[in-house]
């Protein structure tokens, strides 16, 4: 990461987010959740897994410029965005059911709820209707006038990052260690590509060997599942449920068997492995810091100028 993009992240402050409340729209679009929370029950009955992406939104989001759904943002003549990012490009997916619940609103209540609100809420309810907690969310946001597609490479982590670096990454935005730990619990639900894993599965830092911290029998299933010689786009699940979200992610962790370098590490890290144990046993204990921590990281905001679209993809002209 560049001084000059650490430098920004630290620019990046929680104070504007003083304008955020819950109810933000009760006067204005006082149907606005409802509208929301139906798109995605729709989305969940017609691809389950399209909900781990949706939910891993407001990560993607709020990590780049703060929440204000640049993300949604397409490329133009003379802006990348950040949809084709190294950390988004083969990752995220299922935009068209943010556009449904965008337009949803529009219909009800034009130029009122802006995109970077849809993401936070949507998000919300991607983990609540998969077995997770429920939470009221903070609205009032604006959304930006452009994306960076530069931005979103220098500051979003690796599948190979270790515990050092994304507690260095999580505290240049005033998340502790126990926020990224809990927030890490996203990926309780969801899906991986092959290609993800193959550096722990057969050459771990430069050694050509596998990562030690594998469970045996779990490293000869993944073996099978994402051979040298096999398509790298094959997904495996995040952790055994990877449906439902509940705490089997840090069960998993416990046993060794994280999918990525980046989840694995926080078990084997002293800084860390404490808050894994502890998430593995107590799965309330888990759902109360994971919601904190959505919390802390909707309130990422950078003062710059915004608007409501009324098309998630474009700015309004």
């Amino acid at each position: 990461m560049s001084p000059l993009v650490s430098l920004f992240l630290l620019h990046i402050v929680t104070a504007f987010a003083t304008q955020l409340h819950p109810g933000y729209y009760l006067g204005t679009c006082p149907k606005a959740e409802i509208i929301v929370r139906d798109v995605m029950k729709k989305a969940f009955t017609r691809d389950p897994r399209s909900l781990a992406s949706i939910m891993r939104f407001q990560f993607h989001d709020c990590f780049v410029n703060g929440c204000d759904a640049s993300l949604l943002l397409d490329d133009t003549p003379t802006m990348l965005g950040e949809k084709l990012s190294l950390s988004n490009i083969n990752s995220l997916r299922s935009y068209e059911v943010i556009d449904e619940a965008k337009a949803a609103l529009e219909k009800a209540c034009p130029g009122i709820v802006s995109c970077a609100d849809v993401i936070i809420m949507a998000s919300r309810d991607a983990v609540a209707l998969t077995g997770g907690p429920d939470w009221q969310v903070k609205l009032g946001r604006l959304d930006s006038l452009t994306a960076s597609q530069e931005a979103s490479d220098n500051v979003m982590p690796s599948p190979t990052s270790n515990a050092t670096f994304l507690i260095d990454l999580f505290g240049k935005f005033n998340l502790s260690v126990k926020d990224l730990v809990a927030l890490s619990g996203s990926h309780s639900i969801g899906k991986a590509r092959c290609f993800s894993v193959m550096s722990r599965l057969y050459n771990q830092s430069g050694t050509g060997r596998p990562d030690p911290a594998f469970e045996p029998k779990f490293r000869e299933k993944l073996n099978k599942l994402c051979p040298l010689d096999l398509d790298q786009n094959v997904t495996v699940g995040l952790d055994a449920s990877p449906v439902v979200f509940d705490n089997q992610y840090f069960k998993d962790l416990v046993s060794g068997r994280g999918f990525l370098n980046s989840d694995q590490t926080l078990c084997t890290f002293p800084q860390t492995r404490g808050l894994v144990k502890q998430f593995s046993i107590n799965q309330g204990v888990f759902f109360k810091a994971f919601v904190d921590g959505m919390l802390k990281m909707g309130d990422l905001k950078v003062d710059q100028p915004g608007e409501v679209r009324k098309n998630c993809r474009v700015v309004n002209y």
